[in-house]
């Protein structure tokens, strides 16, 4: 599983952290102990003064970039009086010709300037270079390469503060991930870990990625761990995609894990995903994850819960779940599970007419009827599974749906049903023992009392070369050879009774 960090992704972390290093110091953050040292050990000043000169031209293009203007909008805050109306609210409205025209003026006399003017002046500038690419509707043709140059000269700058350099640093880390130069990124991270003092979770799970695209899958495995851990101690849920890229950080090192292993720590990753952020998906997962694991039941809880949210939606999930209910000792469940799916209806192309079509999820094939009928048969529903098992013989072609069928009738007592049934089984043919089916039609033909033909099929069974067949077959021949004698002698007293 490859995790790719689209500009998309990156672009929202990008504008909130370019925002707060413009106009406000950053928070310290924690040192980790994996970093990489500056080559030059500089001590950077937590706060400087800008020239009066240089103060007054950032101003003017502050006040720029943060003007606002007047739109109306619908009231939507249900406890307000003014609820439904409309009613005037400020949107940002930055002036960016006026703030880059300062800007460009400052840049031409960036030499004279002193260093820290200067961080401050290629900070706007980065500033403005990566909001113009952000704002670019197809976020694939945005290019940070300006930005990036920018926020470089803003860390190089030798009297360029401490809180403005490390979120500078943090900043550039992340322009270079959206640049795909994940290497670069991660360099600066690291550097930047190394010199704040609290490392926020938010961090971490930039590292772990960074790390997931440079295929080094130990080194973000570690550093998802520690964002899910330090976001629990921080007061939220850790993000989805932390857990989601945790455990295809797994599925790479299940070379070196183990299977087994790395199915246990996936198994543990999934049973959170179904609890925080419930989706299909995580629950297949899960289930999949139980089902390696022999644990079959647990497999069969998690599907479950999958079909009770609604998520399934493909005909092999629905007859996953049957068979695992059928194998738990749950047939009425199952059926009803199939049935369910029978009923739910997606849209399926048609191949032909390239148009989409209502199509039920479970197929009406032999197939899945039979285990339709399998099910109602084990849950004692006999009158739900022969119509089932009818459709099932139709369409077949085989003749051992119509032997399974004539069974069922003849176990409900339907005698001339179980005949016909039979019949048509043996006369469709490719059963896997006929001599079954010609031994269970003589049965049904012996309580209709149609002696000869239950001995001609007694016979036919007899021929059979596994000698239990063999022996039950003549055993029947014999007792119905007797009742035969016995029904007529019955016949004959009633007979003579009569004639008396």
């Amino acid at each position: 599983m490859k995790i790719k960090i689209t500009k998309f992704k990156l672009t929202r972390l990008c504008v909130v952290l370019a925002t707060i290093f413009i106009f406000t110091p950053i928070e310290s953050f924690a040192q980790s102990n994996e970093s990489s040292k500056p080559k030059k050990q500089t001590t950077y000043k937590k706060a400087r003064v800008l020239q009066t000169a240089t103060a007054k031209k950032i101003a003017k293009v502050t006040e720029a970039l943060e003007r606002v203007k007047i739109v109306e909008v619908e009231d939507k805050n249900k406890k307000s009086e003014t609820f439904g109306q409309m009613i005037p609210t400020e949107e940002p409205d930055p002036d960016y010709v006026t703030a880059k025209k300062i800007l460009l003026e400052m840049r031409s006399k960036a030499q004279d300037m002193k260093s820290y003017d200067r961080s401050i002046l290629w900070n706007y500038w980065g500033y403005i270079y990566y909001t113009e690419e952000a704002d670019k509707k197809n976020s694939e043709d945005a290019d940070y390469s300006l930005a990036i140059d920018a926020y470089t000269k803003v860390i190089n700058e030798e009297e360029v503060t401490l809180p403005l350099r490390n979120g500078t640093l943090l900043t550039l880390a992340t322009l270079h991930l959206i640049e795909e130069d994940y290497r670069r990124g991660i360099e600066l991270i690291l550097i930047w870990m190394d010199e704040v003092e609290t490392v926020t979770a938010q961090s971490w799970s930039l590292l772990g990625t960074a790390y997931f695209q440079v295929e080094d899958y130990r080194k973000s495995r570690d550093a998802f761990i520690t964002a899910i851990d330090l976001a629990e101690l921080e007061g939220y849920k850790p993000k989805e995609n932390w857990y989601v890229t945790l455990a295809a950080s797994y599925e790479e090192l299940k070379k070196e894990l183990g299977e087994k292993e790395t199915i246990l720590k996936q198994l543990d990753i999934y049973e959170i995903l179904v609890n925080l952020y419930p989706k299909k998906r995580y629950f297949l997962q899960l289930g999949q994850a139980y089902g390696a694991l022999e644990r079959e039941k647990d497999y069969m809880v998690t599907l479950n819960a999958a079909y009770m949210s609604n998520y399934l939606d493909k005909e092999g999930e629905y007859l996953t779940l049957a068979q695992l209910l059928l194998m738990n000792g749950n047939p009425y469940q199952a059926a009803s599970v199939i049935v369910s799916g029978q009923k739910k209806e997606v849209l399926v192309t048609n191949e032909k007419t390239k148009k989409e079509e209502l199509k039920p999820v479970v197929k009406d094939s032999e197939k899945n009827l039979k285990l339709l009928a399998d099910s109602w048969r084990m849950a004692q529903e006999i009158d739900k599974a022969i119509p089932v098992l009818e459709r099932a013989a139709k369409i077949s072609e085989e003749g051992e749906n119509y032997i399974l069928l004539g069974n069922l009738y003849l176990v409900e007592d339907k005698l001339n049903e179980a005949v016909d049934a039979i019949q048509k089984g043996i006369k469709k043919g490719k059963l896997k023992k006929i001599s079954q089916a010609h031994l269970t039609l003589g049965q049904a033909q012996f309580e209709l009392k149609n002696f000869e033909e239950a001995k001609k099929q007694f016979r036919m069974a007899a021929r059979d070369k596994d000698k239990k067949i063999k022996k039950t077959a003549n055993s029947w021949i014999k007792y119905t050879e007797n009742e035969e004698i016995r029904i007529k002698n019955i016949q004959l007293r009633r007979d003579y009774i009569q004639q008396s």
